[in-house]
C-alpha cells in the first residue's frame, strides 16, 4: 500500500488544556471530537489515500476512527508525540507504506482541497511538502517520502527543524501556504481567528 495518512490523537478530554479559560471540559472534548470527526471525512474522501491510521490512548477516538474504516494503534500510557508518530511510522512501513502524511487532528478549517494541494505537490522522492501553522512555528501538515529518515520534530520549533532535517537528508522541498492549513487551535487568540474567519465566509 502507497500512501498512509496518520492522525495522532490526544485524549479528548485532556486535549487543548490551553483553552480551559475560555472553554469548559465538556465543550473543548466536543471540539476535539469535531475536529477528528472532519478530519477523518475529509481524509476518507480523497482516493489518493489507501489507508489512514489513527493513533491514540483515547479509545473514543479509536472507536470514532474504525467508524471510518481508519486503521488503529491503541498507546498505553502517555507517551510522547514524536514517539509515538514513530511507532505510527514503523506500522506504515511493515504495510509497505511509500508515502506517509501526518496530519494533527486539530484543523478546524482542514478541506478536501488542503489535502488534494498537498498531494498534489508530491512528484520524485525524497521530498518533504509541509504545511507551516500561522506563526511558521510549528507544522500542521507534512506528506513524507519515503517515511523513517526524517525524524519528527513536532512541537515549538517544528517547522525549522523539519526543513533543517530535510535539507540535511537532500529532500526535495515544498512549502504549502494555505489559511485553512494554518489554523490550528492551540489558545483563545485562535478561536477568535476561526470566529472572524466563519463569519467572512457566512457573510460572503
Amino acid at each position: 500500500m502507497g500512501f498512509w495518512a496518520v492522525i495522532p490523537v490526544k485524549p479528548l478530554r485532556r486535549g487543548k488544556s490551553r483553552l480551559s479559560a475560555v472553554l469548559s471540559e465538556d465543550e473543548r472534548a466536543l471540539l476535539n471530537y469535531s475536529m477528528l470527526e472532519n478530519t477523518l471525512s475529509v481524509l476518507t474522501s480523497i482516493n489518493e489515500i489507501e489507508s489512514i491510521l489513527v493513533v491514540s490512548r483515547d479509545p473514543a477516538a479509536l472507536v470514532l476512527a474504525r467508524e471510518y474504516g481508519a486503521r488503529t494503534v491503541q498507546e498505553d500510557g502517555a507517551p510522547e508525540l514524536n514517539t509515538a508518530l514513530r511507532r505510527a511510522t514503523s506500522v506504515a512501513q511493515a504495510y509497505v507504506s511509500r508515502e506517509l502524511m501526518i496530519i494533527p487532528a486539530d484543523l478546524p478549517l482542514i478541506c478536501r482541497e488542503d489535502i488534494l494541494a498537498m498531494i498534489k505537490e508530491t512528484g520524485t522522492p525524497p521530498e518533504m511538502i509541509i504545511a507551516p501553522d500561522s506563526r511558521y512555528d510549528g507544522t500542521n501538515c507534512m506528506i513524507i517520502s519515503p517515511p523513517g529518515q526524517i525524524d519528527y520534530a513536532f512541537g515549538p520549533g517544528s517547522f525549522k527543524k523539519h526543513m533543517e532535517q530535510a535539507q540535511k537528508y537532500g529532500y526535495r522541498t515544498v512549502v504549502i501556504v494555505r489559511q485553512s492549513l494554518q489554523l490550528d487551535l492551540d489558545v483563545p487568540e485562535d478561536l477568535d481567528t476561526l470566529e472572524s474567519i466563519s463569519n467572512k465566509n457566512i457573510a460572503k
